[in-house]
């Protein structure tokens, strides 16, 4: 899978040139963090995106050989992080988000706003530290000077989290309040995904593994969106309506390890 083909590609030409180093970089993370300390800590998110940060709490946590409801709701709380920061930064940023759109930032700001205050607390000290983030990716993007750059940024991430949350789904289900306001945060998520789509122009939901107009590619953000087999039942084989269709019908799940891919890409 190659992210930042995904991420260039929502960003259509407005992508800056960046240095081959860090291209480079991300290549090998891709070939062997995926591979390598991805598969060997599962949900290991203190050791893997911030091994300088991380409190005992969360250090003993990511040692565990299998996936947690802490570990969840900490791979949950990075993600919310890192929409929460980047929201704030993009809203500080005089002249970056045309007025007739400010209101909607607004509130997408104060959900992921809230979503960290909880997770913060469900975790108690068990939360992993904020970690650093850059946006740019090393000079990569340009999101709080280019708007475009700056919602397609915003869906991916949107996209990410929303694939992330049912992906954890699975292991809450020992800690049922904990789930239900994890599926709560879920819904919330969605239709954030929904309205920036809508704002890009793009339909509300997602068209196979389209990323916006653009040729689909396996990638880590969209990947298995096309899936058209549900619990067995083939949903191309609906009478009266395309094929396509049944893929919009059902969302796919993000792995923790697919999820802490794509943020380790912004995490310094």
């Amino acid at each position: 899978m190659n992210i930042m083909k995904v991420i260039e590609s929502l960003t259509d030409d407005n992508v800056l040139n960046s240095k081959g180093s860090r291209r480079d970089s991300f290549n090998q993370f891709r070939k062997v963090g995926t591979n390598a300390a991805m598969a060997a800590i599962p949900f290991g998110l203190a050791s893997v995106l911030f091994p300088q940060k991380a409190n005992a709490a969360t250090s003993a946590s990511a040692m565990s050989t299998a996936a947690t409801p802490t570990s969840a709701l900490q791979l949950a709380l990075t993600l919310e992080y890192l929409e929460d920061e980047f929201y704030a930064m993009a809203l500080d940023t005089n002249g970056l988000i045309p007025a007739e759109d400010r209101t909607v930032f607004e509130q997408i700001g104060q959900h992921e706003s809230a979503h960290v205050q909880f997770l913060m607390n469900a975790l108690g000290d068990a939360a992993p530290e904020k970690p650093t983030f850059d946006f740019t990716a090393d000079g990569t993007f340009d999101p709080f000077n280019d708007y475009m750059q700056f919602m397609a940024l915003a869906q991916a991430f949107e996209d990410t989290g929303v694939r992330a949350y049912k992906g954890q789904a699975g292991n809450l289900m020992t800690e049922p309040g904990l789930l239900k306001a994890a599926l709560q945060i879920h819904s919330v998520e969605a239709r954030h995904a929904s309205q920036v789509r809508r704002l890009r122009n793009l339909k509300g939901w997602i068209p196979g593994n389209d990323q916006g107009g653009h040729p689909a590619a396996a990638d880590a953000v969209y990947a298995g969106e096309e899936n058209t087999i549900q619990a067995g039942f083939d949903t191309t084989s609906v009478s009266g309506i395309p094929a396509i269709a049944g893929s919009e019908s059902f969302d796919e799940i993000l792995t923790g390890d697919e999820a802490t891919t794509i943020a380790n890409l912004f995490i310094v």
